[in-house]
């Protein structure tokens, strides 16, 4: 009784599968905030390796002249560098930490396309009465799924861009 119990209520559940790699290659407001995002970081990133190159150019500078330098002016120009480093160090910490920058924005570019993206999947859902939707794209634990259970295309449809 229990393995037909157990057979009917498996049989009773309806699932699917979303790609979301191919869902995002299809946003076209995905691919700019990406860009922008790159365009950002590399910016960022910029700004950083100057600060670090100039601790460096510091830090050579004083290797040069050190044999010149009074004790006084040993440790002034040591504490110049070390301040120098520190500066760049909470730069990237500041633009590229977890909670930097870089993630506020990723965060505030990203967080409304997911948002569309997952009402869409869940209107979808509702439609046609899955239970659950999965992501192929994410799960590695998926060796063969059939393309008739893939709704990535109705879902890209109710973001508004048919294939």
């Amino acid at each position: 009784m229990l393995m037909i119990a157990t057979a009917f209520g498996a049989a009773a559940q309806k699932f699917a599968l979303v790609d979301m790699e191919y869902i995002l290659k299809n946003v076209p407001s995905y691919e700019m905030a990406n860009e922008q995002l790159n365009q950002i970081s590399q910016r960022w990133q910029k700004e950083v390796e100057a600060k670090s190159k100039e601790a460096e150019t510091l830090y050579k500078n004083y290797q040069a002249d050190m044999v010149f330098l009074t004790d006084e002016q040993k440790k002034k120009k040591e504490e110049e560098i070390v301040a120098k480093e520190k500066e760049a160090t909470e730069l990237r910490y500041k633009y590229f930490g977890p909670e930097g920058e870089l993630y506020k924005k990723r965060q505030s570019l990203m967080k409304p396309i997911q948002d569309d993206i997952y009402n869409a999947v869940k209107k979808v859902s509702e439609e046609r009465g899955y239970q659950a939707i999965f992501d192929r794209a994410s799960s590695a634990n998926i060796i063969y799924a059939s393309p008739r259970i893939d709704v990535s295309n109705e879902v890209l449809a109710k973001l508004g861009y048919s294939k």
